[in-house]
């Protein structure tokens, strides 16, 4: 999917000047609103040797205070100074410690568009409030949810969807109640890997559920757990149930699904899921004890 420029497609200015932060950290900055959540008005649109101006001639990235500047004026951004060891990338002149108050004050008066635009965000927003905007937005793509492969795949959920399907084969299921059977012919050979991923749409919604064998420690274990295709906020209005056994035994699991804004290792890692020893793993399935065949169950509902 295509994204929109991440810092200038649409530069504009407003009238009053607000003052610039005093600390290198950009996502709060002193006397301007919070403007993160409600759209700002566009003005008149700057021309494009402004947004050159701002644009650091190193990571080519949007510049923010402190920016530097050498004798002969030549910008760049805090972050890059001292990967250029105090020498100025355009004249190699000393950098010494000059800061560029004037451009600070010049971005303080810009106004820009959040960069996830083509993702159907309309607001245009402070230079100094654009990151902290865009850390919250919305509008922000999703990360692709398969933990099979380092798959850097971004874009909205029916995209994602239909990447799952068509791209990685995911097996897809309509429906908040599964059934699902796990088999490995030589479960002493644990290497950390994912088995299998399954997409249930249900409730208007798309849920992932993970099932994955890994390495604890010393001891292999076996995960399962469901993750929210949206945001945090809307994945705890929903819960949902695991159950695994054999043998007249069985394991229950309740929890709230993860968003996928959380990645599958950090989900993983905090064992917020089912968690299955190999032994009791291999109890369940039975017989010689030589086959790993779980079955696991499991339901989706929305809360009251």
């Amino acid at each position: 999917m295509a994204s929109g420029s991440p810092y200038f497609d649409d530069v504009r200015t407003k009238s009053e000047v607000i003052d610039p932060p005093q600390s290198e950290d950009m996502m709060d900055v002193e006397g301007v609103n919070d403007a993160t959540l409600i759209p700002l008005k566009p003005n008149v649109t700057v021309s494009s040797s402004v947004r050159e101006l701002l644009e650091c001639p190193v990571c080519l990235n949007a510049m923010y205070p402190p920016i530097h500047q050498c004798s002969n004026g030549h910008t760049l951004c805090s972050g890059c100074k001292p990967k250029v060891h105090n020498r100025c990338p355009t004249c190699r002149h000393d950098l010494g410690n000059i800061r560029c108050l004037a451009l600070e004050q010049v971005a303080a008066s810009l106004e820009l568009p959040c960069k996830y635009e083509s993702f159907g965000c309309t607001g245009i927003y402070p230079y100094y409030s654009k990151l902290k905007h865009e850390s919250q937005c919305l509008h922000r793509p999703y990360n692709c949810p398969y933990a099979g492969s380092e798959c850097t795949v971004i874009g909205d959920i029916p995209y994602l969807v239909a990447h799952l399907k068509d791209d990685h084969k995911v097996d897809m299921h309509n429906g908040s109640t599964f059934n699902h059977r796990y088999v490995k012919s030589n479960p002493h050979e644990v290497e950390n890997a994912t088995w299998m991923l399954t997409v249930f749409s249900c409730f208007g919604q798309y849920f992932c559920l993970h099932f994955e064998a890994f390495q604890l420690g010393m001891a292999p274990v076996y995960v399962a757990f469901l993750r929210f295709m949206g945001d945090d906020n809307e994945a705890k209005n929903y819960s949902y149930s695991l159950e695994v056994g054999g043998n007249g035994r069985k394991m229950i699991w309740q929890g709230v699904p993860r968003s996928i804004r959380d990645s599958h290792r950090k989900v993983r890692d905090s064992f917020d899921g089912l968690i299955i020893q190999r032994n009791m793993a291999l109890f369940f399935s039975g017989g010689d004890r030589k086959e790993l065949k779980l079955r696991v169950t499991g339901r989706i509902w929305k809360e009251q």
